[in-house]
């Protein structure tokens, strides 16, 4: 299989109970990118999310614009994997 970018991103701030998860899965529609969305326990929501490079920084930067205002910190962190997921959906 092709090695795709994969990265977890976690958004912190006002981001639970305000249409984040609904939100960033309708922004995912526009990118060629594939994952899940979730809430966390500690009021974070996490994003798993695999594609090209360019289309993961495009994606993030849209759910960061889309959600302006409730997303106080905004922490990234992956590397190259085989892919794992197919479309993006809310778990």
């Amino acid at each position: 299989m092709a090695q795709v970018r994969h990265e977890t991103i976690l958004f912190s701030g006002h981001v639970q109970g305000v249409g984040f998860r609904y939100a960033t899965m309708q922004v995912a529609r526009e990118f060629e990118v594939a994952g899940h969305v979730r809430n966390l326990l500690d009021g974070r929501v996490e994003v798993d999310v695999e594609g090209a490079p360019g289309e993961i920084d495009a994606f993030v930067a849209a759910v960061e614009e889309r959600m302006h205002g409730y997303v106080r910190k905004t922490e990234r962190s992956g590397g190259m994997r085989e892919a794992r997921f197919s479309g993006f959906a809310i778990v």
